[in-house]
């Protein structure tokens, strides 16, 4: 079994294409320098040590290493000693609102950038427990299935955001729904359900579906993130305060009122977001005191790992582009 022990570093390999379309640019660039001088070919053949792909050659020595160093700082391991250990845990469904209210700095950075702190302390407290993620605004999305592989939901939380949701809103009622269809339909227990919303806008649906989620044994904890008061929404499109249709400023406020009463009817708690850390202890409290299930499996308890290797190659690599010899660009004397 391979994996990655940091798989969210692997992100950064996003950056090849840039790096090549930046060469391609450079290699355009320096092709209609060279024109203005005369005959690309002979000008060219002026330069001392020319050597024709040189320059290309050593930019895939480059980007070469760049994979391998960030492969290599990703930490490729496989699980060399398997062992049957008996674990307990509770399905911890985790559905956060991504709307464009969320973007509001009541709360600083924003509501959305704590709500996704909240969620990362939340996973480095996990050990046993398996874990969702769906995201929401006008409609729920599942983003990551039940499981115990907790850096696939820290990666997939990091692109969460109102622009890969189509339709605006806060359907609180759909993404129960969806938690609903991801839980075992064979036990009545050992669930439980974190909203993580402002509550802006009311989902006359989602009293009635909390109580119904807990009568099939799922407890319902809301956490509410920013202020009765309100902030204006910022619109990352043109950079400036949203404005309504009569020009005023848009302002979003947390509906506390509304997340209490979802938490209730879920036999769960409500809590507001100051801080992460404190605020995941208390949710991790709550999940740790309930009823859970054994869930025995074959788990992989000793890793070898390959990063040396890559970083390696990586070096080996820009020695040798640093070791090849560059073009004089003075021209040859001509007899």
């Amino acid at each position: 079994m391979f994996r990655f022990q940091h798989i969210s570093y692997l992100f950064a390999l996003g950056l090849l294409p840039l790096f090549i379309i930046l060469f391609a640019g450079m290699l355009v660039w320096r092709r209609n320098k060279l024109k203005k001088l005369g005959e690309e070919r002979l000008v060219s053949e002026q330069l001392r040590g020319f050597i024709p792909g040189r320059n290309t050659f050593r930019f895939i020595l480059l980007a070469i290493a760049f994979c391998a160093m960030v492969i290599g700082w990703a930490n490729l391991q496989t699980g060399d000693k398997t062992e049957k250990v008996q674990r307990k845990g509770v399905d911890v469904v985790i559905a956060l609102d991504v709307s464009k209210s969320m973007l509001a700095r009541d709360i600083q950075p924003d509501r959305l950038t704590r709500a996704k702190q909240l969620i990362m302390r939340m996973m480095d407290k996990m050990q046993n427990d398996r874990v969702a993620l769906i995201i929401f605004a006008g409609r729920a999305y599942l983003q990551v299935p039940l499981t115990v592989d907790y850096n696939t939901v820290k990666m997939m939380l990091q692109s969460a955001g109102p622009d890969i949701v189509s339709t605006q809103g806060t359907v609180i009622g759909e993404a129960m729904d969806m938690a609903m269809q991801s839980f075992s339909q064979n036990e009545k227990k050992y669930k439980s359900l974190v909203i993580i919303s402002d509550g802006e806008d009311h989902d006359e649906h989602a009293l009635e579906k909390a109580k119904d989620a807990a009568e099939q044994g799922v407890i319902v904890h809301t956490v509410g993130i920013g202020s009765p008061q309100g902030a204006t929404l910022y619109d990352p499109v043109t950079k400036t305060t949203k404005l309504d249709e009569n020009g005023n400023p848009v302002i979003s406020k947390l509906n506390e009122e509304e997340l209490r009463n979802i938490a209730a009817a879920g036999r769960g708690t409500y809590t507001l977001l100051n801080n992460a850390d404190e605020v995941a202890n208390k949710l991790m409290d709550e999940i740790s005191g309930m009823e859970q299930k054994s869930l025995g499996a074959v788990v992989f308890t000793d890793y070898t790992s390959y990063f040396q290797y890559f970083l390696l190659v990586g070096l080996l690599l820009l020695i040798a582009e640093w070791l090849m010899p560059g073009s004089d660009k003075k021209m040859k004397l001509q007899a």
